[in-house]
């Protein structure tokens, strides 16, 4: 833009004299228009053409970075999606892994349940077998008890009338001791 513009000072000159001014103020005029226009730093359309053409060419520059940008953030948009891929696939699989993993347990625990419940109804059986067989061994030992008290009541009351028996023919002889002391002159 520092590029001089040539101003027509004989035109302005020419206009000047017409007008009735002097050759010398005419003259003086123009040469202060010249020089004042020369002082002003004023664009021409050649300026602005030229910036024109260099801002096209940076607006051109920078719409090329911003493709580039764009393919290099599509790039890697790209691949981390495809890495975000891989760890949703790496993680699908270890979540099946470990789905058959829990159903595994889940199956052995099944059995080894079914196993407990397998024994401990044996147990069941066991000690209700064993609980029949005390009972009637219990039952027994009453009946043996039952008969050996009835037995036992019997040889009592026997040995009750003997006592009885025996007592009353002690008696009989301590009365019949008693009646012979007794008319027994003393």
């Amino acid at each position: 833009m520092n590029q001089a513009t040539f101003v027509d000072t004989h035109k302005i000159f020419k206009k000047l004299e017409k007008t009735g001014i002097s050759t010398n103020q005419a003259e003086a005029f123009s040469e202060i228009f010249r020089e004042s226009h020369e002082a002003v730093d004023v664009a021409t359309r050649r300026d602005l053409e030229d910036v024109r053409k260099e801002l096209s060419g940076d607006i051109a520059e920078v719409k090329r970075d911003i493709i580039d940008v764009r393919k290099d953030m599509e790039f890697r948009f790209e691949k981390t999606d495809a890495q975000i891929a891989d760890v949703r696939k790496d993680m699908k699989a270890r979540f099946e892994k470990t789905d058959a993993q829990i159903a595994d347990v889940r199956k052995d625990m099944e059995a080894r349940f079914e196993k407990t419940d397998a024994q401990i109804a044996d147990v069941r059986k066991d000690m209700a077998a064993r609980f029949e067989k005390t009972d009637a061994q219990i039952a027994d030992v009453r009946k043996d008890f039952m008969t050996e008290m009835s037995l036992m009541r019997k040889d009592i009351e026997k040995s009750g009338m003997q006592t009885t028996i025996k007592l009353g023919g002690m008696l009989v002889v301590a009365v019949g001791v008693i009646l012979t002391v007794l008319k027994m002159p003393f």
